[in-house]
C-alpha cells in the first residue's frame, strides 16, 4: 500500500520497499533490511546508497558495524520539493535545447509522417485537415482531373471543399485536365490545363506547406497524407516547372 504512494512521488519499486522496511527499525544493518524488504543483499547496498543521495536514509557507525536509519517520513516532503525544483530547472533547459535539437533534425531531414484515409468521407475530411490554418502567402498546389471530381463529388461537396480554401484567402496553382473544356476563370488562383489524352490524371494531388495529400479514385476511393518538407518541395517544383513552360 505505502509502496504505491512512494512510487508515485518518484521512488523506484525497490527504493520504496527498502525505505518502508527500514522504517520498522530504529536502526538496522544491511542483512536485516535485505530480509525485511525481500531484496538481495548486494542490491540492498545499492538501494540504500540511492536513498541516502535522496536524503531519505542516513548511516551510523558503531564500532566496526554500519547501521542504517530511515529519515522521518516528513523528509519525503523535502524530497518532493527537490523533485519539483529539478523539473522546473529541466524545463528551462529544455526550452533552450529543443530549438537546437530541431535544427539538427532539419539538417538531417525530418522523417515523413504518413496517414491513410478511406472513402469519400475520408477525402473530404483530409481536405479539411489540409487547410487547418493559413500559412502566410503560401499558395496551395493542386493536380487533378476536373471530370473525375465532377463524377465523384456532388456540386455541394465540391463547392464546400473549394470555399473552405477561398474563405481563408489561400490562392491556388493548379494543373488539371478535362474533356469538357476550359474551366471557368478563378480570381483566387492560376491554372494550367494539360491534354487529357497525352497526360491522363487519375489521382488528386494537393500540396500545401509540407503536407501532401494524394487521393486515388479507383474502384475504391482511398488516399494518403504525407507530411514531409522534402517531398512537398519536390512536387511543388514540378508544378512550378509546368507553369514556367505553359
Amino acid at each position: 500500500m505505502f509502496e504505491k504512494y512512494l512510487k508515485d512521488i518518484g521512488l523506484s519499486d525497490k527504493e520504496a520497499a527498502v525505505y518502508v522496511a527500514l522504517l520498522s527499525f530504529d536502526k538496522a544493518q544491511v542483512t536485516e533490511i535485505s530480509e525485511k524488504a525481500k531484496i538481495k543483499r548486494p542490491t540492498t547496498y545499492v538501494i540504500l546508497e540511492s536513498l541516502a543521495k535522496k536524503g531519505l536514509v542516513s548511516e551510523s557507525n558503531i564500532g566496526k558495524k554500519t547501521f542504517y536509519i530511515a529519515e522521518p517520513p516528513e523528509k519525503l516532503g523535502l524530497f518532493v520539493e527537490r523533485q519539483i525544483h529539478l523539473l522546473e530547472e529541466n524545463k528551462k533547459s529544455l526550452d533552450i535545447i529543443v530549438p537546437q535539437l530541431k535544427s539538427i533534425q532539419r539538417e538531417q531531414g525530418e522523417k515523413p509522417a504518413v496517414q491513410f484515409f478511406d472513402g469519400k468521407e475520408g477525402v473530404l475530411s483530409s481536405n479539411y485537415n489540409t487547410f487547418a490554418e493559413k500559412l502566410g502567402e503560401e499558395p496551395v498546389y493542386i493536380v487533378y482531373s476536373k471530370d473525375t471530381v465532377t463524377d465523384i463529388f456532388s456540386e455541394k461537396e465540391a463547392k464546400e471543399m473549394r470555399e473552405r480554401r477561398i474563405s481563408m484567402g489561400i490562392k491556388s496553382k493548379a494543373v488539371y485536365n478535362s474533356k469538357i473544356g476550359e474551366k471557368p476563370s478563378d480570381e483566387t488562383g492560376d491554372r494550367v490545363k494539360i491534354d487529357e489524352r497525352k497526360y491522363p490524371i487519375t489521382s488528386d494531388i494537393t500540396i500545401y506547406g509540407d503536407q501532401v495529400k494524394i487521393a486515388v479514385f479507383g474502384k475504391r476511393i482511398s488516399g494518403i497524407s504525407i507530411k514531409s518538407k522534402e517531398f512537398a518541395e519536390t512536387l511543388k517544383s514540378l508544378i512550378k516547372y509546368i507553369f514556367d513552360h505553359k
